[in-house]
C-alpha cells in the first residue's frame, strides 16, 4: 500500500480538468445506463471497506441516491474487488471507514495488495473517496487518505475531493450527498438518516471481577422501555448514546441471542488519569439508575455475523470484554445444536477474571464446546496470553482449518487482535490466512 499522505489538486488548471473529467464521467454514464438492480453489470460500483457496518449502509445509501437519477448502480465490499473489476471499471465511489490508529478494515486488505502491485495501471477509471474517521486518533482517516493516494498513483482520476467524516458528523456527509446528487443530475435524494435511538431501561447490572487487578467489568442486561425486543443476531453491535456527550455514540458488542429475552453487554469502566469516569462506560456501569431512560439502537453487523459459516466448526479467539461477542455466537451455536466449537479466551487471573465460567461450564456439559483453551496473564505459567495458546495447539489448529473451521476474533485492537494475525500467519501460513480472510472464514470484531 502506498503510504505517501494525498496532495491536494492546486491551481485553477487541475480543477478544471477535474471538472471536466468529471462531466465525460457523467455524460458517459448517462449514455450507458444498464437498469440494474443491485446484482448485474452497473456503470457505478460503491465499493465500502467497512469494519463495523457504517460504511457499508453508507454505501447502500449511496446506490440509491445514484439510481434516483436513472444511473445503473450496485453496491460491493472491497474484499470482492479483484484486478480485472479495478481494470474494468469506469467509476468507482470508494466508502473508507478507519478503525484505530489509521488501520484499514480487515476487508481491504485484498485491495491494498493489489494497488501496490508494480505496474498497476488505472487511468481509465474515475473514483471518488468518502473517508471515515475519528480525529481523536493521530492517524484521522489514515486509510482513507493512503487508498486515495494509491488510486492517484495507479493513474485513476478524482471526481472530486476526498470528503473526510469525523465521528459521523452530517455536514460532511451532507458534502458527499451534494456531489452524488450533482453525478446523479436530482435533487429528490432519499433520506439518510440513521434508524432513530429507543428508549431502554437497565434490568440487572452486576461486576464481574470483583477483587480483579485491571479496572471494573460489569454485565448490563437491557430492555426498551416499551414494546418487544428488536431484532438483532450474534455479531450484532449496539450504539449507546450517553447523556453528556449525544453526539458520539459508543458501540458495544451485543453479548445475548434475543432468545435469551434480554439485550446483555459486557462494558470494562473506563477512568481517565484524572480519576474522572469514561462518558458512556461510566453512564452505564454507575451513573444510571435502574429503570432510567437510555438511549440505544442496534445496528446489524454483517462482517461478524455467522453467515455461510453457521455449518462450519468454529474457533473463538479473544480477550476481555471481548469474550462478550464471543459468547453470544456460542449461545446461538449452542441453541442450534452446533457443537464443533473451539473457545480459546485470555484474561488476567482465572479467580477473578473468569466473566462466563458458568455458560462455558454448562456448554461442555451439554457437549456444545468440543474444545476450551483459557489463559490468565498473572497466573504464570508459559502461556500466558491467547496468541501463546493458538502456538501450544498449533497441530489442533491446523486440523480443525482443514476441515473447514472459521475463525472468529473479538477484543482488543492493540495487542492480542495483532499477536494473534501474526501467530494465525506462523501456524498457518500467510497464504491460508488471506484465503481464510477472502473467504469469509477469518472475521475479526475488534477495538
Amino acid at each position: 500500500m502506498i503510504t505517501v499522505d494525498p496532495v491536494r489538486w492546486g491551481g485553477a488548471a487541475a480543477a478544471v480538468a477535474a471538472y471536466a473529467g468529471m462531466c465525460l464521467a457523467l455524460l458517459r454514464a448517462r449514455r450507458a445506463v444498464h437498469k440494474d438492480s443491485g446484482g448485474g453489470k452497473a456503470d457505478w460500483l460503491v465499493a465500502y471497506a467497512s469494519q463495523t457496518g457504517t460504511g457499508e449502509a453508507l454505501a447502500e445509501h449511496t446506490v440509491a441516491t445514484l439510481r434516483t437519477g436513472g444511473l445503473a448502480a450496485r453496491a460491493i465490499s472491497v474484499e470482492h474487488l479483484d484486478q480485472a473489476t479495478l481494470r474494468g471499471a469506469a467509476r468507482i465511489l470508494f466508502i473508507a471507514s478507519t478503525y484505530g490508529e489509521g488501520d484499514a478494515p480487515d476487508s481491504a486488505a485484498r485491495l491494498a495488495r493489489l494497488l501496490a502491485q508494480p505496474g498497476m495501471a488505472l487511468g481509465q477509471l474515475h473514483y471518488a473517496v468518502l473517508a471515515l474517521g475519528d480525529s481523536s486518533y493521530a492517524n484521522y482517516c489514515g486509510f482513507g487518505r493512503r487508498l486515495d493516494a494509491a488510486l492517484r498513483q495507479c493513474g485513476a482520476q478524482a471526481l472530486f475531493e476526498r470528503v473526510e467524516v469525523d465521528r459521523g458528523r452530517s455536514a460532511a456527509i451532507e458534502a458527499w450527498q451534494h456531489h452524488l446528487s450533482h453525478l446523479a443530475g436530482t435533487s429528490d435524494a432519499p433520506d439518510w438518516s440513521a434508524p432513530g435511538y429507543g428508549d431502554w431501561r437497565i434490568a440487572a447490572r452486576r461486576l464481574l471481577n470483583p477483587g480483579s487487578a485491571g479496572a471494573p467489568v460489569y454485565r448490563i442486561d437491557l430492555l426498551p422501555a416499551a414494546g418487544p425486543l428488536p431484532a438483532w443476531e450474534a455479531g450484532d453491535l449496539v450504539q449507546v448514546s450517553a447523556p453528556g456527550d449525544p453526539d458520539y455514540p459508543r458501540e458495544y458488542s451485543i453479548a445475548s441471542t434475543m432468545a435469551e429475552g434480554r439485550l446483555s453487554l459486557l462494558v470494562r469502566l473506563h477512568a481517565r488519569e484524572d480519576g474522572t469516569l469514561g462518558m458512556a462506560s461510566g453512564w452505564l456501569c454507575r451513573e444510571a439508575q435502574e429503570d432510567a431512560p437510555l438511549l440505544l439502537r442496534v445496528r446489524q453487523h454483517s462482517r461478524f455475523r455467522i453467515g455461510e459459516n453457521a455449518a462450519r466448526p468454529l474457533i473463538l479467539i479473544g480477550n476481555g470484554t471481548g469474550i462478550g461477542g464471543l459468547r453470544a455466537h456460542l449461545q446461538s451455536r449452542a441453541d442450534a445444536g452446533r457443537a464443533r466449537n473451539w473457545l480459546v479466551f485470555g484474561e488476567r487471573q482465572a479467580a477473578h477474571d473468569d466473566f462466563c465460567a458458568a455458560d462455558i461450564a454448562a456448554w461442555r456439559q451439554a457437549g456444545m464446546l468440543e474444545a476450551v483453551s483459557l489463559v490468565f496473564s498473572r497466573d504464570g505459567g508459559s502461556e500466558r496470553y491467547v496468541q501463546h495458546a493458538l502456538a501450544a495447539q498449533a497441530a489442533r489448529l491446523r486440523a480443525w482449518v482443514a476441515d473447514g473451521a472459521a475463525i472468529y476474533v473479538c477484543g482488543s485492537l492493540q495487542g492480542m487482535a495483532g499477536a494473534v494475525h501474526a501467530t494465525l500467519e506462523t501456524v498457518l501460513g500467510s497464504d491460508t490466512v488471506a484465503m481464510l480472510d477472502e473467504s469469509g472464514r477469518y472475521r475479526r470484531d475488534v477495538y
